[in-house]
């Protein structure tokens, strides 16, 4: 499998700017197979330490965190590490954050030596120490976008048109796209159902996989004791879930728990990188986190397979449907296009809402593209029923165009300001963020 964070790795590496690289994502998304598989073979030796495995070797940590020391104790259980020749890959940091923080000892008194660390479940770590700020580098890992995915199937030419998307494509190959965007709806972007799917052809197997995961992830609920009940995290987990799309009230989370119950596992959840707020702004100006409100807002899921497996999607009447936007109520459109947005052009993601006396508006995202905000919809149907993205454009003159998100053709509406494109052209819409 190829992935996108691959050269970013690979830069880091090589730079003279150089410090001690944290891979964060939720569990499962390949930040372990990301430094095993890519840069592991840049090195004559990598030391693989797992400090979630090996709790044994914490207590190299206990004392001193001069890089010196710390090596001394490591070298026993690992064998030897030799700065420029040897990668240190501290696997499941968070297991041990007094090894997060020796990550700032290793950048001022050996940054000769290449140190990578990776784990889930990281703010929880860094909500117990002093994290060293301006001292380590990160390296963000999402599910397999839907380019991603089609490079594991073998599909590069297909990769390449939905990456430099083309407004004139040929009516075949447009629907071969969408055909297997539908696929994606289901299979998703974690990377072992990816696996299963392009090794059996059988979603079926995919499904297996995702459902493994989410009891993996279920699992992990037990870490989050006492901060939180944990059947009022899954119950959160499931309820965001199945309201993709809709804005939220904390109230409407959990029927069983409190406000301030369910409010506390919505968040921890969103620090897991389970789940992912997207607030309400004002697109008046950037940035737009500026205006952002935080009581009034959506959410989207950490990979689309997942959402439809904890939504119990029934696949086989969903999958009929020649509409994206048909598929379970249009609520996988828009769970596939926040995890694009995510994945393309950055972690902080926004919409528009107005609430007013018998006139609600709100549109779906928000996007920005070389210092403009661009207002955009998932929709199907005519550009009529678009009120809310033309009383926004109406209302906010600095945002030059709308955009349209849907199944079928590239079309453009210079006199309604408005630009219509493929689902899977949602890479193109804003400025692609450098993985940091």
């Amino acid at each position: 499998m190829k992935r996108l964070a691959e050269q970013k790795i690979l830069d880091w590496k090589d730079s003279a700017r150089r410090k001690p690289l944290i891979i964060r994502g939720a569990r499962q998304v390949g930040k372990t197979w990301l430094v095993e598989n890519v840069l592991a073979k840049e090195f004559k030796h990598v030391v693989t330490v797992d400090l979630e495995a090996q709790r044994n070797l914490h207590r190299y940590f206990e004392g001193s965190l001069d890089p010196r020391e710390i090596l001394k104790g490591l070298e026993f259980a690992a064998g030897r590490i030799l700065p420029g020749k040897t990668l240190l890959f501290l696997d499941e940091v968070q297991a041990c954050p007094r090894a997060i923080m020796s990550l700032r000892y290793f950048y001022e008194k050996m940054p000769e030596l290449h140190v990578v660390a990776a784990g889930s479940l990281l703010e929880f770590a860094f909500g117990e120490i002093s994290v060293p700020v301006g001292r380590i580098q990160y390296l963000h890992v999402h599910p397999m976008t839907f380019y991603e995915y089609l490079l594991a199937l073998g599909k590069v030419p297909m990769a390449e048109k939905v990456l430099t998307f083309q407004a004139e494509l040929s009516e075949s190959l447009q629907q071969a796209i969408l055909s297997e965007l539908k696929n994606y709806f289901f299979v998703g972007g974690m990377p072992e159902a990816v696996k299963a799917y392009r090794d059996t052809g059988s979603m079926i197997e995919a499904f297996s996989v995702q459902s493994e995961i989410i009891e993996s992830f279920r699992d992990d609920f037990s870490k989050y004791k006492p901060r939180v009940d944990i059947e009022c995290m899954d119950e959160v987990f499931l309820n965001v879930a199945k309201s993709v799309g809709e804005q939220l009230k904390y109230t409407r989370l959990s029927s069983n728990f409190s406000y301030q119950t369910a409010h506390k596992a919505f968040d921890l959840l969103v620090k897991a990188k389970l789940l992912h707020k997207i607030p309400s702004c004002n697109p008046s100006g950037l940035p737009l986190g500026a205006t952002a409100a935080s009581g009034k807002f959506k959410a989207c899921i950490l990979d689309i397979g997942l959402m439809q497996r904890l939504c119990q999607v029934p696949a086989d009447i969903e999958i009929a449907h020649d509409d994206l936007l048909a598929i379970y109520r249009g609520k996988l459109a828009e769970q596939f296009v926040a995890q694009e947005l995510i994945a393309w052009h950055g972690n902080d993601l926004y919409y528009w809402a107005r609430d007013a006396r018998n006139s609600n508006a709100e549109v779906d995202f928000l996007a920005v593209k070389k210092g403009e905000i661009y207002p955009v919809e998932v929709k199907s149907g005519p550009s009529g029923k678009l009120r809310s993205l033309h009383l926004m454009l109406e209302n906010y003159p600095n945002c030059p165009k709308g955009i349209v998100l849907y199944s079928a053709p590239y079309k453009e509406l210079p006199e309604q300001k408005i630009r219509f494109l493929p689902l899977y052209a949602t890479p193109d819409i804003g400025d692609r963020s450098l993985i940091k």
